[in-house]
């Protein structure tokens, strides 16, 4: 399935009106509305006709500032927890007791005139408390007071003034040439709740503990402080390379404040093994043609029991990564070094992250089976630094699962689901459409025209056999696939599994995606939740009402079969300006019944799209 560029790969289905005359966000055109659509499912389509006039969704006005309503500023925090009303439904007898985190931006504008990347927004930390059918629903939403939050916001005006440049951002009021502050740890990307200690993640800096019952910030926490390396990769020191790291250290640590080391913000939890899994990189291999990744293992007491370094000639970016019993599973993507770019991001007229662009110099991509626990495992005479090239050229985005398994030849097979784009479309810091001169953002980078479904992000399938006894990575007799599972074709993203499956054969996968019912926004925002039966390839679906989206579905397991438990997803009601907490029976995805309780969040607490969540059950 490797993506063929278009004549015109940027052109979009719709005119989005020029945000230049377009009226203030403060002010946008609101129809009321009596009666809350009831989400449907596809099957079971909702036919009951509403007496409230509601606007053309296909209009390209209400579909601009329905995309903006997404991304709308929050300022307001919770002072202590609020009660929640159950809207339809009720909480499930069974539900088990326990919290539901919801890391993501909050605030995207400042009052001098700057507006930030999504990914640069300050990071608000949203919390759903649900004590069982009787406790009902609570929720708690706090800002996390990392280094640049505290510099930025003043809490006795509650005015904001952006200082940090951060990657993805242009400070249109603020200090752009010589302004070093890039990197803005906002710990906006990810949660976890690990050895009883809840942090938030951001993909370029320390995590930040919370307080998991006030959402008060504890502080930054240093989680490779004292650990001892227990397991060592091999190391080649000495080469030009590391003369250039070691001459590029001081200038990005002691002038930019960028860490020798940056965590990415996707963790992985072996249930198995019942380990925390953490990945971190070198600063300097964002500048190199050299990627160099270190993995901890954490116990339940948060002690590292193991720790294992790689490095790897080849200049990469990873977001997201996978892991079976013998790997650590890297769908690599491939960088470079853009020149042109370097001098804007430079002058502060152009984001910083514009340095680089994707490097689609070879049609395939890379995939590093690294070892997990003994170098054996592969072969002793494979050398994991040499990736298997996969017949197709992606992006990825996210990783779902991986697992491995033998045939019955002995074949040791391995299975990746993900999500994933095309170079083509991929673009650094035009991503969500941002443009920070006229402080908005464009919904048309992030839908294509009919046809180029396969450049957005989509869900995929790679299979890998590595011969008999795992020795197959000689590449002469190791064999790979790669395509978009046949069952659901369309954009889609945020992939997720029932937790305990992690790492292990798993038959359900469930994702945020498109019906496509909306011509204007035909492929993001989501609006449906699908579920997908891999081995049968199947899908049943579930979506939501009229101009309204979701985001990541997270599953809280209840039972001992993979997909009995409930998934729990924050529906945007974007035509009120309002957000719910959706809980659904994952065993009745495609059916009417498959909803069984919305959770309605106050108005003044509408929050924006958050990114990656945690359910942490009560112990």
């Amino acid at each position: 399935m490797q993506a063929v560029p278009s004549s015109h790969p940027h052109t979009f289905p719709v005119k989005f009106p020029s945000p230049a005359k377009l009226p203030l966000l403060q002010n946008p055109p609101v129809v009321p509305e009596k009666i809350l659509p009831r989400a449907i499912s596809i099957s079971t389509p909702d036919t009951r006709v509403s007496d409230v006039p509601t606007p053309n969704s296909d209009d390209p006005m209400v579909a601009f500032w329905d995309y903006q309503f997404l991304f709308m500023s929050q300022r307001s925090e919770t002072d202590g927890s609020v009660g929640l009303s159950v809207l339809d439904g009720a909480i499930p007898v069974d539900f088990p007791s326990g919290t539901y985190y919801l890391a993501g931006p909050g605030l995207f504008s400042d009052d001098h005139g700057s507006m930030v990347h999504p990914l640069d927004g300050h990071g608000y930390l949203r919390a759903f408390t649900i004590d069982g059918p009787g406790g009902g629903v609570k929720f708690s939403a706090r800002y996390v007071q990392t280094e640049a939050q505290l510099e930025e916001h003043d809490p006795v005006t509650r005015g904001w003034r952006f200082t940090h440049r951060g990657p993805f951002s242009v400070l249109k009021g603020g200090k752009k040439v010589g302004n070093r502050k890039v990197m803005k740890n906002v710990a906006n990307t990810s949660v976890m709740k690990w050895g009883g200690r809840l942090m938030c993640l951001w993909e370029g800096g320390d995590p930040y503990e919370i307080e998991s019952g006030t959402l008060d910030t504890i502080g930054k926490v240093d989680m490779m402080d004292g650990c001892d390396p227990l397991h060592e990769g091999d190391s080649h020191a000495g080469d030009a390379w590391d003369l250039a790291a070691a001459a590029l250290k001081p200038i990005l640590h002691g002038i930019f404040k960028m860490p020798e080391k940056r965590p990415l913000s996707h963790y992985k939890i072996d249930a198995k093994r019942n380990r925390l899994l953490m990945m971190w990189c070198n600063a300097e291999d964002m500048l190199l043609p050299r990627s160099n990744f270190t993995i901890y293992e954490f116990d339940r007491e948060m002690k590292v029991v193991q720790r294992k370094e790689f490095k790897i000639p080849d200049h990469l970016m990873i977001h997201d990564w996978a892991f079976t019993d013998s790997y650590y599973v890297l769908f690599a993507n491939r960088i470079k070094l853009d020149f042109v770019g370097s001098i804007g991001a430079l002058s502060g007229l152009s984001p910083m992250i514009s340095a680089l662009s994707v490097n689609p110099s070879k049609p395939t991509s890379p995939i590093y089976l690294l070892p997990r626990f003994s170098e054996d495992s592969i072969g002793n005479n494979e050398d994991w630094r040499v990736p298997i090239e996969v017949p197709s050229q992606l992006w990825l985005i996210h990783a779902s699962n991986a697992y491995e398994e033998r045939d019955d030849r002995g074949n040791l097979n391995i299975q990746i689901h993900a999500t994933a784009c095309s170079y083509q479309w991929f673009n650094f810091h035009k991503m969500f459409g941002y443009d920070w001169q006229s402080r908005k953002l464009d919904p048309g980078v992030m839908n294509l025209q009919e046809g180029e479904e396969e450049y957005f992000p989509h869900l995929i399938q790679v299979s890998i056999n590595l011969g008999a006894n795992g020795n197959g990575r000689s590449y002469k007799n190791c064999s790979s696939t790669v395509e978009a599972l046949k069952q659901w074709r369309k954009p889609s993203d945020f992939p997720s599994i029932n937790p305990s499956s992690s790492g292990r054969k798993n038959t359900y996968m469930y994702a945020a995606a498109t019906s496509g019912s909306r011509s204007t926004l035909p492929h993001f925002p989501f609006d449906t939740i699908v579920k997908i039966n891999i081995p049968q390839q199947s899908t049943h679906t579930w979506s939501t009402g009229a101009r309204r989206f979701v985001g990541e579905p997270i599953f809280v397991p209840k039972g001992v079969e993979e997909d009995d438990g409930y998934l729990l997803v924050v529906e945007y009601a974007v035509s009120i300006q309002r957000c719910y907490l959706v809980i659904l029976d994952a065993k009745r995805i495609g059916e009417s019944d498959a909803l069984v309780a919305r959770v309605e969040v106050p108005k003044h607490l509408t929050f924006p799209i958050g990114f990656h969540g945690f359910w942490a059950p009560k112990l």
